[in-house]
């Protein structure tokens, strides 16, 4: 039976979100008292104050994460156990759907047809399908002698700390929850300052779920006060990062200026999408790079922002480019009909736009797009963007934007297709599109890249590891792979005596 869709506007009207932390399975507010305000980028609305966790604050959700590990509240607890109570969790999150969803989009800026469709129901499949994976990872014998046992164990890290971006906030914490939890870890997640409601209601809800006080905490604050003290601290087992890849290198640093705490970073991308002119759909390509362009209004680390075409198709295939730009509209976010909303504030907006102006200025011709819109909402809106005749050098094609900005630059060779992909310090995903199957596997070989598509982009799934190379990060997220980041491996040595004794 089909539910009439809600009335976001009014929903949105009587939202009254709870800023408070969440630590030892009690809301409570920042020692200090203080607060920052939360802004919808929808239309500058308040959505009420956040407790802004200090380095007091995570001293304390550290304490009660370790005591529910040391007592082993929730590591001590059967496999099948754990199993059932993340099960749980997963259940209570889609529950929650229409919650959910409004919270991230009034936070973040997302339309609510997207937030419904792919944010919540990714984020609840995460958490139950490591639900189910907690009792389907075998440990190892192995093959010494016969005068010795040498088992190989799986043991929980102890302490995880969980920091995440804006841009996918439900999500990213799910990739960093499922399988730290599934193994046993107790975690204290901290949140961007930008997006912070959506973290503190899974809280809530995992702690409904049945999930043991201090085993899932949630601090809100500003990176420098809440992050860095969560990266420094001496009790932190490790570090599960996503986030630009300035802010890595800083987790690096506190990882070394304190108790060398394992650090995983899932960074930033310029990820390359290369059309090679054998390639018969013209059309599809450029309709699948627009639409995975545009897709969370380019917010996304993975986004194909740079599009290497060869040069005796570039023209058609920036025509169709463009012609796609008017589909993806900016628009009322709370609108179910909306593609494309809001960046998640006034300093993104600036930057995104500081990024279109230097692609103007350095000679870049703009074929769509390039401007600020709905500025009579309050909101932070620009419309879809596509530079053609982009040059390696420019900044538009080098650095990381965030924002629905494509740029376009042009090949005659194969090789000179590799290099220009290459040509960059990120190695996140990329993607090729080729008939000649020779071509696609040995292009797909050379790509430095954590993903490599073939004619087809951002297909996606929860059993596929995650991650890039180079300046892109280290570990994976999602997969059974995921288990190797939040999990020590222990070796138990145990001699078997040849004969027997009397």
């Amino acid at each position: 039976m089909n539910h009439p869709a809600p009335d976001w506007h009014a929903a949105a009207n009587a939202l009254r979100p709870d800023g408070r932390m969440l630590i030892d399975g009690q809301r409570r507010h920042a020692a200090s008292g203080e607060t920052f305000a939360c802004r919808s980028p929808v239309d500058g609305r308040s959505l009420g104050d956040v407790a802004r966790g200090a380095a007091v604050d995570v001293d304390a959700a550290v304490a009660g994460a370790r005591r529910a590990f040391d007592e082993r509240r929730w590591a001590g607890k059967p496999p099948a156990a754990r199993k059932k109570i993340l099960q749980r969790f997963a259940e209570k999150i889609l529950a929650a759907r229409d919650e959910l969803a409004l919270l991230e989009t009034l936070d973040m800026g997302k339309p609510i047809q997207y937030s419904l469709s792919v944010d919540v129901p990714s984020t609840a499949r995460c958490i139950a399908w490591y639900a189910e994976a907690v009792d389907k990872v075998y440990d190892e014998v192995a093959p010494t002698g016969d005068n010795a046992l040498a088992l190989i164990t799986r043991e929980p890290m102890g302490v995880i700390g969980a920091i995440v971006p804006w841009n996918y906030p439900m999500i990213m914490a799910a990739w960093k929850l499922g399988p730290a939890l599934a193994a046993g870890n107790s975690v204290v997640l901290k949140p961007s300052e930008k997006s912070p409601l959506t973290a503190l209601r899974l809280a809530e809800l995992a702690v409904d779920a049945g999930l043991p006080p201090g085993v899932f905490n949630v601090v809100p604050g500003y990176g420098p006060e809440a992050g860095e003290a969560l990266a420094l601290h001496m009790d932190v087992d490790a570090i599960g990062f996503t986030g630009s890849t300035r802010t890595g290198r800083r987790m690096l640093e506190y990882a070394g200026r304190s108790n060398l705490k394992r650090v995983y970073n899932e960074l930033g991308g310029k990820s390359a999408f290369v059309v090679f002119d054998d390639f018969g759909d013209v059309e599809r390509a450029a309709e699948t790079v627009a639409g995975s362009m545009f897709f969370n209004q380019g917010e996304s680390c993975n986004a194909p922002s740079r599009v290497l075409v060869h040069d005796s198709i570039a023209d058609r295939f920036v025509a169709h480019v463009a012609a796609q730009a008017p589909k993806y509209p900016p628009a009322d976010p709370l609108d179910h009909a909306t593609v494309m909303g809001a960046l998640v504030d006034d300093v993104q907006l600036a930057t995104v736009m500081g990024y279109i102006e230097a692609g103007r200025s350095e000679g870049a011709r703009c074929a769509a797009g390039g401007r600020q819109v709905r500025t009579e909402t309050g909101g932070y809106y620009v419309e879809p963007t596509v530079f053609d005749g982009v040059a390696p050098a420019m900044k538009i094609a080098r650095e990381e934007i965030f924002g629905p900005v494509m740029s376009v630059l042009r090949f005659r060779t194969e090789a000179e297709a590799v290099q220009l992909a290459n040509a960059s310090a990120y190695g996140l995903q990329a993607s090729v599109w080729s008939d000649n199957i020779n071509r696609a596997h040995r292009v797909a070989r050379a790509l430095r890249a954590g993903t490599v598509h073939v004619n087809q982009y951002d297909e996606d799934d929860i059993t596929v590891p995650f991650g890039g190379f180079k300046q892109s990060g280290n570990g994976r997220d999602k997969s059974l792979h995921a288990f190797d980041k939040y999990t020590e491996l222990k070796t138990t040595w145990i001699r078997i005596d040849k004969e027997a004794r009397p």
